[in-house]
């Protein structure tokens, strides 16, 4: 692996765009400072190019979580290709549109309406205008991750660092106008009385939340609040922009049998290309029309394309089956992996968007080395694993193998033996939200 253009060029990127990158997920910092090679010039299955073309198989987060069926899938990508050749924008709208917000309905039949965005952020936006428009009321409750926007992230105008334990510690609101301090309340999954404090004590219009992220619900949680909600006449908000096609065909929340007001959906439903949907009940999407949503580029016709068809393939093949198979395939391999090397790690995460981390103060020094290893033998490769259909028994087999290597160093490093520092060829990883200039 030469050239280390990829490398060259994140150094001149850090001094012309702020931050270095558009998604701090994908900061180099976050894996291997100095060493990742940063950028990509093509991709295809579970396989990615370097600058240098350089290639690597991606066991890590495959594009954030978006490609479930793998990088450049081919149906997805030829229904897209189409829309190219006939037009992508026009004076007049797309009817894909139309084709997509009734295939979201079914899948969601107590939902009446849609409204589509291009991102995370934009949906969850979206979808807070639309229930505080609904409901009458400034106030929200929320547990997990909403995006970056102001609504959100004036939660850490209120007292501490109110977002710590749902998102990412040390965000600052700069930015953020602090008269909306005490707009937004945080509660902590699976507390009901903490929610039910906050109904309570503020004049809560909105609940909103991720249906599960690192645990699933206890004692009826998720029942709960949705009689919170509706003794209340507040507004359930469930954002599956993670979650969902991960484990049903469509939201999560199918699988514990409580149902929201409405739901937002992203990343996974286009495969990689751009499309996020806010479906919801009518009594509640109509709010949208007393206020103002509207944007140019929600029009373009690339996104429902390849949503159409992603869903389409995703429903032929039973992908989120598929998914969380391999993903449990991973989550037992680590945990064999380590058991055989008598290390201890903790194992979390739904099967298909998983993680671990060693229980050792050495955590971020042992995953910085795991990455750096793991590059040299041809993986991304870090402590996470987002699952597709395009990984395969031999990528495994093979990562195992390598993987095992490096376990074994870091015994040696437990054990006393070996100096893991002295190996490594660049800074420890961030752990999370640090200014890089």
């Amino acid at each position: 692996m030469g050239n280390r253009t990829g490398q060259k060029l994140y150094e001149k990127a850090k001094s012309l765009i702020p931050g270095g990158t558009m998604l701090l997920s994908k900061r180099p910092e976050m894996f291997l400072p100095d060493n990742w090679p940063s950028y990509f010039s093509k991709s295809k299955g579970n396989k990615v190019w370097d600058l240098d073309g350089n290639q690597f198989t991606d066991m890590s987060i495959m594009g954030i979580g978006t490609n479930t069926l793998g990088y450049g899938h081919d149906e997805v990508d030829e229904a897209v290709m189409k829309t190219v050749l006939n037009g992508n924008m026009s004076t007049l709208n797309c009817p894909e549109e139309v084709y997509l917000a009734e295939k979201l309905i079914e899948m969601n039949p107590w939902a009446d309406m849609v409204r589509f965005a291009r991102s995370g952020g934009e949906a969850n936006a979206i979808a807070i205008r639309i229930a505080r428009a609904a409901s009458g009321k400034d106030k929200v409750a929320i547990c997990g991750y909403h995006g970056w926007h102001d609504w959100y992230l004036s939660t850490n105008h209120n007292s501490g660092d109110g977002l710590s334990g749902h998102l990412l510690p040390g965000l600052e609101p700069a930015g953020v106008p602090k008269n909306l301090k005490d707009s937004v309340f945080p509660f902590h999954y699976n507390n009901i009385e903490e929610l039910e404090t906050i109904v309570a004590t503020q004049d809560i219009g909105v609940i909103k939340m991720e249906v599960v992220r690192n645990f699933g619900p206890e004692d009826n949680f998720l029942q709960k609040v949705r009689d919170l909600a509706t003794k209340k006449n507040i507004v359930l908000i469930f954002d599956e922009c993670t979650s969902g096609f991960r484990e049903t065909f469509g939201g999560i929340y199918k699988k514990y049998g409580v149902e929201p007001d409405m739901a937002m959906y992203g990343k996974t439903i286009g495969n990689g290309y751009a499309l996020t949907a806010v479906v919801g009940k009518k009594s509640v999407m109509e709010a949208a029309q007393k206020t103002f949503i509207s944007s140019t580029f929600w029009t373009e016709r690339i996104g429902p394309t390849a949503a159409l068809k992603t869903l389409e393939v995703m429903e032929r093949i039973k992908s989120w089956e598929i998914i969380t198979a391999k993903g449990k395939q991973m989550q037992e391999g680590w945990q064999k992996l380590a058991n055989e090397n008598n290390l201890s790690i903790t194992v979390s995460g739904i099967p298909s968007l998983t993680t671990y981390a060693f229980n050792s103060d050495n955590a971020l020094l042992f995953k910085t080395f795991i990455t750096q290893e793991m590059l040299k033998k041809g993986f991304l490769a870090s402590t996470n694993f987002y699952a597709s259909i395009a990984h395969e028994d031999v990528d495994f087999e093979q990562y195992f193998s390598e993987l095992d290597t490096v376990y074994k160093k870091i015994k040696e490093h437990e054990n006393g033996t070996l100096d893991i520092n002295s190996l490594l060829e660049g800074p420890i990883c961030h752990s999370g939200f640090k200014r890089l200039n």
